[in-house]
């Protein structure tokens, strides 16, 4: 028995040898590998995906330690999307992982080719990036998936799939329907999220760390590395909300399990 059959044993004896090949055929990205997307990453390659490709611009930051999977003191200042796939890699060393450091924007979009995936994975924050990336992933044949809000939540059991326009109690989703009716354009088809309508206050306030730990940008200039600005997002965000670990994981969680399920249900 080689490695790779090795590994994904426990999760053949589940879904049948068929159903396993279906998985490892399948083409997947992954938009935002921060703390909805890097685990949804390591749940579709240890469920079997061997073709991802992931997505994001940033860099690792102190701050993202408390909830996204590579995201350690070791590897903070790194890529996200190469330390990742490093990650990834240990999984699984045979599955092909092609990681972008870039923002999905409408400028880019075609640059993705998102009509030759399978599956479709949003876990962006910003909401004129994830506007777009609805916008012109609901245009093509590849199942859309997509994550809501994950900060200011704690209650596990909260976290539920519904149609985007039944989603209820999300200021995200609340926030993106605005801005479609606001400019005039809809997503082409219907599509599933991730959401939870718990919506608690921030009880602490924001600190930076002002050493060379931090992204924040006068610790990158101090560090002597200003061009990292460009990958930074914290200090560009209207608001920084707290955020846990365990929802970030669930929401990342069930987005791969919302793609295995649609797979394994297939034939």
């Amino acid at each position: 028995m080689g490695i790779e059959n090795a590994i994904f044993n426990r999760m053949t004896l589940l879904v049948g040898e068929t159903a396993m090949e279906r998985i490892a055929n399948q083409r997947v990205i992954v938009f935002g590998v921060g703390g909805v997307g890097s685990w949804c990453a390591e749940s579709l390659v240890r469920n079997g995906i061997r073709h991802l490709t992931i997505v994001d611009s940033d860099r690792v930051c102190v701050t993202n330690v408390n909830r996204q999977l590579q995201a350690t003191t070791k590897t903070v200042g790194q890529v996200k999307v190469e330390t990742l796939k490093e990650r990834l890699l240990d999984i699984n060393p045979q599955a092909e992982i092609n990681a972008i450091q870039e923002i999905y924007s409408a400028e880019n979009a075609a640059q993705f080719h998102l009509e030759t995936y399978d599956y479709i994975i949003d876990a962006i924050d910003s909401l004129e990036h994830k506007a777009r990336l609805i916008l012109h992933a609901t245009e093509c044949p590849g199942k859309f998936y997509s994550a809501m809000g994950a900060a200011l939540k704690m209650d596990p059991t909260k976290v539920s799939v519904t149609e985007f326009w039944k989603v209820q109690g999300c200021p995200l989703a609340r926030a993106l329907r605005k801005r479609f009716k606001r400019i005039g354009e809809y997503p082409r088809k219907k599509f599933q999220c991730v959401y939870s309508p718990e919506v608690l206050p921030n009880k602490g306030t924001v600190t930076t760390c002002g050493t060379s730990a931090c992204l924040c940008p006068k610790a990158i200039i101090a560090a002597g590395n200003p061009d990292l600005i460009n990958h930074e997002w914290c200090s560009s965000k209207a608001q920084i909300n707290g955020t846990t670990s365990h929802i970030t994981a669930i929401f990342g969680f069930t987005l791969a399990g919302l793609v295995m399920q649609d797979v394994c249900a297939e034939g």
